[in-house]
């Protein structure tokens, strides 16, 4: 749950991260991608450029940036960002040495992060034999609290709340209703806020959703964030969680570790059939003159 109003430092660190982000749009596609946003002197901004910027934020900015409010915020500052652009082309700033030179280091630098994207993607290996010696010698460390597995809408007002609760007693989807009316993240996904334990979530709904039944429908609860409907979609008493419970976690547990394997693997595959030549003396010079040579004692007078 996010609060949905920014302030205005946030609005300008969205501003921020929408003018340099650079990381690569996903090749997941959907049927709104291509539907224009905004136009600006021609130039058309779409709904898969708009998720781009979206993955380009930082984790703890993206929910809100997936709120009404953010969304505007984040398309103004695309928009802004165009018309920079645009301004700068007239100025001839994009010809300019410096700017052609750092375009050419980006280059390089998206070139060997694509390649090694893939190295790992292709090369990572973690069966399911690895998996579980992993959680047999550490199954202290996945023991919890009781937990449950919730979705919820979240709307600003109490009357948005009851209507939709109406809705819901007369049979409509609630994940359907989640993804149209829900003002935080977890629209997108139905409003699934996953498995979470006593304490994660504010009191007012913490109080709520652990009190419920599986499957059970929560009435209208209110919190500082706003009015919620909570549906429970799973309980777990507290215990160690078994292996299929937590074989995602003990994956992207095990994966730095996989990683740092593969890419000195990589390393030393590469570096075995190339030639290269290190320049000790000039690596010394870098970075200013050679240090002085400190002084010889003087002998002890006998």
């Amino acid at each position: 749950m996010y609060c949905t109003k920014f302030s205005k430092q946030l609005a300008l660190v969205l501003c921020s991260m929408a003018l340099f982000a650079c990381k690569p749009a996903s090749d997941v596609e959907t049927k709104n991608d291509g539907k224009t946003l905004a136009e600006v002197n021609g130039t058309k901004i779409t709904v898969k450029d708009f998720n781009a910027e979206v993955e380009n934020l930082p984790p703890y900015i993206r929910p809100m940036a997936q709120t009404p409010e953010g969304k505007k915020e984040l398309l103004e500052s695309m928009v802004v960002r165009e018309l920079v652009l645009e301004q700068a082309k007239k100025d001839g700033i994009d010809k300019s040495k410096e700017v052609v030179t750092r375009l050419e280091d980006l280059k390089k630098r998206v070139v060997v992060e694509a390649f090694v994207r893939k190295k790992i993607e292709q090369d990572i290996k973690i069966s399911d034999d690895e998996m579980k010696k992993f959680y047999d010698q550490n199954k202290d460390k996945f023991k919890s609290g009781e937990q449950v597995k919730a979705s919820h809408i979240l709307v600003k007002s109490e009357s948005s709340a009851q209507d939709i609760l109406s809705q819901l007693k007369k049979g409509a989807s609630f994940e359907e209703l989640a993804r149209k009316n829900s003002a935080d993240a977890s629209a997108a996904k139905g409003g699934d806020l996953g498995w979470f334990s006593k304490g994660t979530m504010v009191p007012e709904f913490d109080k709520v959703a652990f009190g419920l039944k599986d499957g059970e429908l929560s009435n209208v609860v209110k919190t500082p964030y706003g009015f919620h409907i909570i549906k429970v979609t799973g309980k777990r008493a507290a215990g160690v969680r078994s292996f299929d419970e937590v074989k995602d976690q003990i994956k992207a547990a095990m994966m730095p570790a996989k990683q740092q394997e593969v890419l000195q693997q990589l390393k030393e595959s590469l570096k075995k059939n190339a030639k290269i030549s290190i320049k000790e003396d000039v690596l010394n010079e870098v970075g200013g003159s050679p240090a002085e040579k400190a002084p010889v004692p003087a002998a002890p007078s006998k």
